[in-house]
């Protein structure tokens, strides 16, 4: 791929969450920090909310990665739990000897048994709870209730709720204000702003092992920033792909027009056709940097077998497809 010619010894701009490719500028490594600090020193629900793509998944990851030595961690990833499940669930992850049929009052016993356990060695046990705008207010309330496990002194198990912005609309449900009440602390992950920006794309290179001067100039990130919405999934696919532009173009330096082809390729640019409006073509379509890749190979193969054939014949060359 492009890695090679830009210097780099990985992906920089993958969307799976790496927790080396962590940006603590824009207050991300603050509210880790105090997330961290909550959470080992807090007693009740703590809440982290953010539009889709903000990092609220990195954030987990890093969470995760700052307290296993420390802290035992129970990861629940889906949302669409009932609240029939969602004990069993909890003591699936924590790997307790709950047969499938055991009625819910078994196995609430079991898990109090478990955190008490732990309590007494010294450890703490935290429930990550992911997409919760997604789970059902009955099941959100049936989470509530592990809450009133504690001692005289401590909440023995500690819950930590990452959802969107929808998820402070279900807690303004009034069927479900005592789980409300008892959030503690509540960290919003808002998007980068343009002057984060640069700063962020520069680390992600760096962290892919990018030793050369900026590739992305000022023009070209405020150009990122208005397309992304400061969204950091968004900025990353935006710069996978305007790298790839410019590699198909072999060119090092980054262009505007490279982040607009990178733009008109991604999915979020899509409307559906009902709402899209007509506008005049640049010469590239959507998956045009798909077919430059293919070119660019066909190019690099038909060299090679130039310099390794005495009188190869000539190839046609193919044309990049025209809008109409």
């Amino acid at each position: 791929m492009y890695y090679a010619f830009f210097g780099l010894k990985r992906p920089p701009f993958r969307i799976t969450p790496d927790t080396e490719f962590f940006f603590e500028g824009a207050n991300r490594g603050a509210v880790l920090d105090a997330l961290v600090y909550a959470i080992l020193n807090g007693e009740g629900i703590i809440k982290v909310t953010g539009e889709v793509g903000s990092g609220k998944t990195m954030l987990c990851r890093m969470l995760q990665a700052r307290l296993a030595e420390r802290v035992d961690i129970v990861y629940l990833g889906n949302p669409s739990v009932s609240p029939d499940e969602i004990m069993h669930a909890i003591a699936f992850e924590l790997q307790l000897p709950v047969a499938r049929d055991a009625k819910r009052l078994e196995v609430m016993h079991a898990l109090h048994d478990y955190l008490l356990r732990r309590h007494a060695e010294g450890r703490q046990v935290v429930a990550f709870v992911e997409e919760s705008q997604g789970m059902p207010i009955a099941t959100l309330e049936e989470i509530r209730l592990l809450s009133n496990l504690e001692t005289d002194r401590h909440k023995l198990l500690q819950l930590v709720l990452f959802g969107q912005p929808e998820l402070d609309e279900n807690l303004s449900e009034t069927s479900i204000r005592q789980l409300r009440e008892r959030i503690t602390h509540s960290f919003n992950l808002a998007p980068l702003a343009e002057s984060d920006i640069g700063e962020y794309l520069n680390f992600r290179l760096r962290a892919a092992g990018y030793r050369g001067p900026a590739l992305f100039s000022p023009k070209v990130v405020a150009f990122i920033a208005r397309a992304s919405g400061g969204l950091t999934r968004r900025i990353n696919l935006i710069a996978e792909k305007t790298l790839l532009a410019a590699f198909a173009a072999n060119t090092h330096t980054v262009t505007i027009e490279h982040a607009r082809v990178a733009v008109r390729d991604s999915e979020f640019n899509q409307q559906p056709s009902s709402q899209r409006k007509a506008r005049p073509s640049r010469g590239w379509t959507t998956g045009a940097i798909a077919i430059v890749m293919m070119i660019a190979a066909g190019g690099a193969w038909w060299l090679f077998h130039q310099s390794n054939s005495p009188s190869p014949p000539t190839p046609p060359v193919p044309a990049l497809p025209r809008a109409p």
